[in-house]
């Protein structure tokens, strides 16, 4: 194959590997977001244990939530990395399509939708996450 003739088809393949890549961006700033509550959490529950238990009855339930909100938050991370790994396979696979002249439009479209998903999972995980921690302030402004 000509280097001079193939250099439309790579620059149809560069467009369309532009768009999972602005994709990866964002999953990337998200898990950003992600990571920095992991650490606010576990900041949180070491400070909430360090606590003397005649001081800690108001923070009993904050403390009763923290694991479920750092399962939480661990299942978005996993799940956003998961769609940020689809997301990158694909790019590979529509490079790799272009250079074998394959159409691999279908292993395409199932690693997008598959990394879709995954973003999915990630923000509902994400979602819960914050109803728990808002829920928790709720509690301790009643008391």
């Amino acid at each position: 194959m000509d280097s001079i003739t193939n250099i439309p088809v790579v620059t149809h393949v560069i467009q369309q590997a532009l768009t999972p890549v602005f994709l990866l961006g964002a999953v990337g700033a998200f898990l950003n977001v992600l990571t920095g509550r992991l650490a606010r959490i576990v900041d949180r529950f070491r400070f909430l244990s360090e606590i003397p238990e005649n001081e800690s009855t108001e923070h009993c339930n904050e403390l009763l939530s923290l694991p479920s909100r750092v399962r939480l938050i661990h299942w978005a991370i996993s799940l956003c990395t998961l769609c940020a790994l689809f997301v990158c396979t694909s790019i590979v696979v529509l490079f790799v399509g272009a250079e074998l002249e394959l159409s691999l439009k279908r292993i395409t479209s199932i690693l997008f939708i598959a990394a879709m998903m995954a973003l999915t999972g990630g923000l509902l995980c994400f979602l819960r996450e914050v109803t728990l921690a808002t829920d928790t302030i709720k509690i301790r402004s009643l008391c």
